[in-house]
């Protein structure tokens, strides 16, 4: 059975974040965001007000994002310590 291909969807605020990383930092961002387009299913599933989005771990740091349809969108990138915090207001920002 063929392979599901998913289109990547990075909004420009988290690829300035990568460009500006830590050249290690960022080669693991993007090693792992190839893994996620491999198999979006790959991160885990998050629960209560971030239901609907997954989480893939890079170290000390959490790629967010969530799959429709074929679109793996990236939502955030974040160290462990805040990034579900920070997700979280910006999602009820969304919503307004």
């Amino acid at each position: 059975m063929g392979r599901i291909v998913c289109k990547l969807k990075v909004p420009d605020d988290v690829a300035k974040l990568v460009q500006g990383m830590h050249p290690e930092l960022k080669r693991k961002t993007k090693a792992s965001l190839d893994a996620i387009l491999d198999d979006p299913g790959s991160g885990k599933a998050l629960k209560n007000e971030l239901d609907g989005l997954r989480s893939f771990r890079v170290g000390t740091f959490r790629t967010i994002y969530r799959v429709t349809r074929r679109i793996v969108e990236i939502v955030a990138i974040g160290p462990r310590k805040r990034i579900y915090e920070e997700t979280y207001r910006l999602l009820k920002r969304e919503t307004r």
